[in-house]
């Protein structure tokens, strides 16, 4: 019988794969990660780890299976927490949950989970895994979109290697969340009705700025609104002779300075805020609301435009660096100066955008079909064929 260790989070999802996985015939022990344990930047009263460990334990008993607790806590400061305000710091914007599940989950834990002698970890992500099976007799994994678009999770995955996806299993890909509320009811498990997690990866209920000021102080700056008739891209705009050129110069961040627009308010530090984001900047008096469209952490400036489509929002064209690129499909890989038809997405639960992506030297331009808003450095893109997710990079 093969033996399988199941992530049990202490929700609906991770309760139904548990279930299905002992139906299936495996030998399934259930493990609750707890990764933090610093209530200082935890807001609310109540204990999320807590609550969600005891859900996990009465859930292992009803279905009888082994359960206990790993403190991998150290491994997620180190990883996750430092890297996170590391990045926030230099102005970028990370993803914490992307970074969990290459680091912590299908890594520290999946290590553990083989010194426990199992062959599978199994977790309660909305996705698949396909096989392939190659003329030398060695298999290839694919990493598929979930059944239920409207929870798919393959974009959080999109980090992970074939050696990872080789040991992993993903029991309610094939599944939409009703039907697996419908199954936790009928098993009676105490999770059925259990709200989605919100928040950081495991941490829980966090304010993101209030977790940020454990270690990036406040600091005043000023807000500048910059008007909708200006656009970076307008002082030189070259004749491209070829691809790559134009490429370069639309994958370009827009530069912006105090003088493209007017003050129109305070801050408290612009390594708080990222691209796209509206909340939190308390400037009134405008038409349509001010939506962040640059961040100068150097300077402490935050750059503004009225309403959702305003024009430095938008880009056509991103640039992964050759070591932020990333091949869940190794066989897929590009070679310098090829390219692909591929969809790619920039954040969880986009649609997916028509792209080519471009192999060069130093790393790889995604090129968008249509412009995209609020392109963000540090969070990740991700590439797919169909509903084959074949690659990924974090955006420079």
């Amino acid at each position: 019988m093969k033996k399988v260790v199941i992530g049990l989070s202490g929700g609906v999802d991770s309760s139904v794969a548990a279930y299905l996985l002992k139906e299936q015939g495996y030998d399934v022990i259930g493990l609750f990660m707890k990764n933090w344990h610093d209530d200082s930047v935890t807001i609310s009263e109540e204990c999320p780890w807590l609550e969600d460990s005891n859900d996990a334990l009465i859930v292992a008993e009803k279905l009888g299976i082994p359960f206990q607790t790993v403190d991998l806590s150290v491994e997620y400061k180190e990883r996750i927490v430092d890297y996170m305000f590391k990045e926030y710091e230099m102005g970028r914007t990370p993803n914490p949950d992307v970074l969990c599940n290459r680091e912590i989950k299908f890594d520290v834990f999946m290590k553990i989970a083989m010194q426990l002698g199992a062959d599978y970890v199994a977790t309660g992500h909305y996705c698949r895994k396909g096989t392939l099976n190659n003329t030398d007799g060695t298999e290839t994994y694919q990493l598929l979109a979930g059944i239920d678009g409207n929870k798919d999770q393959s974009y959080f995955l999109c980090q992970l290697s074939q050696e990872q996806l080789s040991k992993t299993l993903f029991p309610i890909g094939e599944l939409t969340k009703p039907q697996v509320r419908e199954i936790a009811k009928k098993m009676n498990l105490i999770t059925a009705d259990k709200k989605d997690s919100q928040g950081l990866c495991f941490i829980g209920k966090v304010r993101l700025p209030e977790f940020l000021q454990q270690q990036l102080k406040p600091k005043t700056g000023k807000i500048v609104e910059v008007p909708a008739g200006f656009n970076a891209y307008d002082r030189n705009t070259p004749n491209f002779n070829d691809k790559n050129a134009e490429l370069e110069f639309f994958a370009e961040k827009p530069v912006y300075h105090l003088s493209d627009g007017k003050v129109v308010g305070e801050h408290q530090g612009a390594h708080y805020f990222t691209k796209g984001q509206r909340k939190g900047l308390h400037v009134g008096g405008t038409k349509e609301p001010l939506f962040v469209i640059d961040t100068d952490v150097k300077e402490n400036i935050i750059y503004t435009g009225q309403g959702k489509a305003h024009p430095g929002l938008y880009r056509r064209t991103l640039f992964v660096k050759d070591k932020e690129i990333h091949w869940v499909r190794t066989d897929l890989a590009l070679r310098i100066d090829e390219n692909l038809e591929v969809k790619a997405r920039i954040r969880y639960r986009q649609e997916l955008q028509e792209a080519i992506i471009y192999k060069v030297e130093g790393g790889m331009y995604v090129d968008f079909k249509e412009m995209q808003s609020a392109i963000t450095e540090g969070q990740f893109v991700a590439w797919y064929l169909e509903d084959d997710l074949i690659g990924s990079g974090v955006i420079s």
